[in-house]
């Protein structure tokens, strides 16, 4: 085989591996989306629209889940002091790999809320552990607000859809529990996100290098082949 074969069976074959890495990406999709809360107070019936954002990092055998509200819902009569305020919520799975939902806590109000003021929510955070493998959807749900001795709950009207759907992989170990969640430090804040930005850039920088490979080999063929003709 002439070199110049060589050199296009390399760089073909490099180009192949490449679209195998492409074809071979996590099916993984987040968008933020508006949710219509309707709350119940100790002081009558409020609504608010807050749009809802919710993301993935793998950690371990299983997903650490955070919550974000981009806008306040509800509000309280009187000033919310710093610590008075404790927010918990639910995710809704679907998908197909799994159902139920899963517990999400976050830390009480770090400064005072003002009175008649939309109440923001900090990140909600929980540990969710798949039961199977599979596409999982994670849609929010029940919102509780905690303060001052009193219970405030908000519940989406509208039907939201998912802001967040996973190709998940089950993990070793026992099979987890779509319940659960915790307030402690996010350990997995220093893992590659299951979004679909750093899997693009990790896919693309693997299929890079693929590529490269293939480049370096044709190269070298190259040089060898014209090597053995200046020595004739």
């Amino acid at each position: 085989m002439s070199y110049r074969k060589r050199t296009a069976v390399l760089a073909s074959a490099a180009a192949l591996a490449g679209s195998a890495v492409w074809m071979a990406a996590p099916v993984a999709r987040a968008e933020v989306v508006d949710v219509n809360y309707q709350c119940k107070t100790p002081i009558g019936d409020k609504s608010a629209v807050s749009p809802i954002d919710i993301k993935g990092v793998r950690s371990g055998g299983g997903y650490r889940i955070t919550m974000s509200w981009q806008k306040g819902v509800s509000s309280s009569p009187v000033e919310l002091g710093k610590g008075a305020m404790t927010p918990s919520a639910t995710i809704a799975l679907g998908g197909g790999a799994d159902s139920g939902t899963l517990s999400v806590t976050g830390p009480a109000n770090d400064a005072a809320i003002p009175a008649n003021t939309p109440i923001k929510i900090s990140d909600l955070s929980g540990t969710y552990t798949p039961k199977k493998s599979g596409e999982v959807t994670f849609t929010a749900g029940v919102l509780t607000i905690k303060a001052l001795g009193t219970t405030t709950t908000c519940t989406p009207t509208n039907d939201p859809g998912p802001s967040l759907t996973l190709d998940v992989t089950a993990g070793g170990g026992a099979p987890g529990s779509a319940q659960g969640g915790g307030s402690g430090p996010d350990t997995g804040a220093g893992l590659p996100q299951t979004g679909p930005e750093d899997s693009a850039v990790a896919l693309g920088t693997l299929g890079g290098t693929v590529l490269l490979a293939g480049a370096a080999g044709a190269l070298w063929l190259t040089r060898r082949h014209q090597g053995a003709h200046a020595g004739r």
